[in-house]
Parts: structure tokens; C-alpha cells; sequence
């Protein structure tokens, strides 16, 4: 009986740490200039894992950005996640990529970026973070080239 109360209470661990999934449609933003962020403080470690949907191409060889943070205005920016030589973002697959960056409150929005002619459609986005939530975006759709597209589900921070 033992042994059942402490397999439920794994289980139990394991939904609440669950990436939480935002839910809505992806939309054009307009970010100020990301190339300003400047590393201030102290750095924190993430986790993104990217999906690329089974109707994308079979792979990019377009330049990706990404960019997520918090509603306190803490952001996370890498100019290029995409890697020619390796087939990242190839169709069906995730992709794991490490990332150092501004320390974050729990991740509120997120958007790519593309620059190509090749287009690329990823399934979705996790971010793993430092003393956050999982949390997870899904674009099922075609990222257009040389627009941010995401998501803000940042409530107003007070």
C-alpha cells in the first residue's frame, strides 16, 4: 500500500512541473532593438526545446532568432539559433538548445524571427528556466520572413 501512495505522489510531482501550454494564436510584434540588451546582473541558464512541425519542409536553411521574457521586462535574446551545417529544424524533429541568458520572472511571451526563402514551421516552443514554470508555445503555423511572430500572454506587472 506503500508503494501506491508514493507512485501517486510521483505522478503528482510530475503534473504539477509539467510545462504549462499557452494556448492562442501566434501574431506579428513590433520588439525594440534586441542588438541594445546589454547582460546586466547575473546570468541564468535555459532550456528551449523547439518542435518543427511534420507539414514544415524537410528542413531550413533560413537564419532563426528568438526572443522571450518575462512582464517585468527582463528578455532573453539569441540572434541566431539555426545551424545550416548540423539540418536543425528539420520536419517532425526537436531540437534542444542551451542558452545563457537575463535572469527571468516566469516567461510570458516568445517570438521567432526568420530570415529566408526556404520558410519553416515549427510545432512548438518550450522554455525551461531558472526558477520557473516550463512553459510551453504552440505556433502550428508558417513564421513569416522578417517579422517577429509569437505570443504575449504578459499580464501588466505591477
Amino acid at each position: 500500500m506503500k508503494g501506491v501512495y508514493f507512485l501517486l505522489y510521483l505522478a503528482s510531482i510530475f503534473i504539477v512541473s509539467e510545462a504549462q501550454p499557452m494556448v492562442s494564436q501566434p501574431h506579428a510584434f513590433k520588439f525594440e532593438s534586441f542588438n541594445s540588451i546589454q547582460e546586466v546582473g547575473r546570468s541564468c541558464s535555459f532550456i528551449v526545446i523547439i518542435k518543427t512541425s511534420c507539414s514544415s519542409i524537410q528542413f531550413t536553411r533560413d537564419e532563426i532568432s528568438l526572443a522571450f521574457g518575462d512582464a517585468y521586462g527582463n528578455k532573453v535574446y539569441v540572434p541566431r539559433i539555426d545551424d545550416p551545417t548540423s539540418r536543425r529544424f528539420e520536419r517532425c524533429i526537436s531540437d534542444t538548445i542551451q542558452i545563457s541568458g537575463e535572469c527571468t520572472y516566469q516567461i510570458c511571451h516568445v517570438a521567432l524571427f526568420r530570415s529566408g526563402s526556404d520558410g519553416w514551421k515549427p510545432e512548438s516552443v518550450t522554455i525551461y528556466g531558472f526558477n520557473t514554470r516550463p512553459v510551453t508555445f504552440y505556433y502550428k503555423r508558417f513564421i513569416p520572413n522578417g517579422v517577429w511572430f509569437g505570443f504575449n500572454h504578459c499580464s501588466r506587472a505591477s
